[in-house]
C-alpha cells in the first residue's frame, strides 16, 4: 500500500552557518557600531541581546534573510518574550523546532481527514505516516498540506508505492 511521511526537520548545519554569517554582517554594519548586540546558538537555541527594540527587530531580518538564502526556512525558529538585559538592552531566546509536536500532529490530521480523500493518517513519535491505495490520493494530501499555513516546515519523505 503506498505511503509517505510527513516530517520536519532542520539542517543544524545552515542554521549555523547562517548564524555565522548574520554575525559577520552585524559587526560590519554602520547601524550597529558602538552598541552590544550578540548572537549565540548553543544546543539548539539561540539567543539574541540587541542595544533596543529597533536593533532587535533588524538583526531578526538579518537572521531571516540570511536563513532564507541558505534555504532554511524562518519557520525553524519559536521566538520566546523579549526580556530587559543590563543597560537597556533587551533579550530574546529563540528555539528550534525539531520534528512535529503531538499538537500539530493531530492538526495535520484532522485536516488531512476534511479533504475526504481515502487515505489513512497516523502520528509516529515525531511524524506522521499517510497510507492510501492510489498515489495520486497520496499526492492530493501533499498539495492540501503544501497550501496550508501550519506555522511550521513541512518535509514529506519516504515515498513508497
Amino acid at each position: 500500500m503506498p505511503s509517505f511521511d510527513i516530517v520536519s526537520k532542520v539542517d543544524l548545519q545552515e542554521v549555523d552557518n547562517a548564524i555565522n554569517q548574520a554575525t559577520k554582517e552585524i559587526g560590519q554594519r554602520y547601524d550597529f557600531k558602538g552598541t552590544t548586540n550578540e548572537l549565540t546558538l548553543e544546543n539548539e537555541t539561540l539567543t539574541i541581546l540587541a542595544a533596543d527594540d529597533y536593533k532587535l527587530q533588524a538583526i531578526k531580518d538579518i537572521i531571516i534573510a540570511k536563513l532564507v538564502r541558505r534555504k532554511v526556512s524562518p519557520k525553524c525558529f519559536d521566538y520566546g518574550k523579549e526580556e530587559p538585559a543590563s543597560h537597556g538592552a533587551v533579550r530574546v531566546k529563540a528555539s528550534i523546532q525539531q520534528g512535529i509536536s503531538k499538537e500539530k500532529g493531530k492538526e495535520i490530521v484532522k485536516l488531512i481527514k476534511n479533504t475526504k480523500l481515502k487515505v489513512q493518517a497516523q502520528i509516529m513519535d515525531d511524524q506522521v505516516r499517510v497510507t492510501g491505495k492510489k498515489i495520486d490520493d497520496l499526492q492530493a494530501v501533499m498539495q492540501e498540506l503544501k497550501g496550508k499555513d501550519l506555522g511550521i516546515e513541512l518535509q514529506f519523505e519516504n515515498m513508497r508505492s
